[in-house]
């Protein structure tokens, strides 16, 4: 069985058909797959600092999160988002248990920039607990916190934190946004990008044509594979069975690529 990590954006929840997650069940019920979905919750979060009057600042992409902030950002994705997810999936027939990063210390973190606040930097996956659910049957959802030794909860951006598990998995990466790739714009028209290498990220990184919430992701996706991870795909997740259509082999969405894979493609 071959484990698959699907990082669902906040973004795109209240817009997924329900075939989507009704794919995520027929390729748990495959026996060739191992769904693991990782989620976020930017959005929801953003409305809930709004109405306590928090002012959210981002670096990078990644959200400046301050002790006050981190209480109301592990309310909405372990309790609201997380939950949801997991209705959505007993909906779509199939058996879905929700976890944080914390329970079990799944996932291990440290400080990763103090600009940033409480974000943490995942130093290591304890994969085995998902492992065991699988085997039982479960498609586990995740929402990206993390904690380190001395209980410290941290917030943990969610392609970072699917990146991550895909990487102790040894798992595909399908990052599912309300786009269909990575889009640039030539002769005044834009087009996406079918496939792109480390030093074409970097350059698009660098004329500033990938910004914001698309940085993390990114470079968390180049990480997953300079470590294990087998591919690394952005998908739409507004488009009919795009999870069933890439486990097929077919060519949709943006595929990332190490420089020395180009000329195995």
């Amino acid at each position: 069985m071959n484990y698959l990590v699907i990082k669902c954006g906040g973004s795109i929840f209240d817009s997924l058909p329900n075939s989507f997650f009704e794919d995520i069940v027929k390729l748990s019920k495959s026996n060739k797959w191992n769904p693991v979905i990782v989620h976020g919750g930017g959005p929801l979060i953003n409305t809930l600092l709004e109405k306590f009057d928090i002012t959210s600042d981002f670096v990078d992409g990644l959200r400046v999160t301050t002790p006050e902030m981190l209480d109301l950002v592990e309310m909405v994705l372990s309790g609201s988002v997380n939950k949801k997810v997991v209705r959505q999936i007993i909906k779509a027939q199939g058996n879905a248990l929700g976890l944080s990063g914390v329970d079990g210390g799944l996932f291990n973190a440290r400080l990763k920039d103090k600009r940033l606040g409480l974000v943490g930097e995942i130093i290591s996956v304890n994969s085995g607990i998902i492992e065991t659910l699988c085997m039982q049957g479960y498609i586990p959802v995740i929402s990206p916190l993390a904690i380190d030794t001395n209980g410290q909860h941290y917030n943990i951006n969610g392609d970072i934190a699917a990146a991550a598990m895909a990487k102790s998995l040894r798992a595909k990466l399908c990052l599912i946004s309300d786009i269909p790739g990575i889009i640039v714009e030539k002769n005044n028209e834009k087009m996406i990008l079918n496939k792109v290498t480390k030093t074409e990220v970097q350059s698009l990184l660098d004329d500033g044509t990938i910004y914001g919430g698309m940085i993390p992701k990114v470079t968390a996706a180049l990480d997953g594979l300079m470590h294990q991870v087998s591919e690394v795909v952005i998908l739409n997740g507004n488009q009919e069975h795009c999870l069933l259509d890439f486990c097929q082999g077919k060519n949709i969405g943006t595929k990332l690529l190490l420089d020395e894979e180009v000329h195995h493609v």
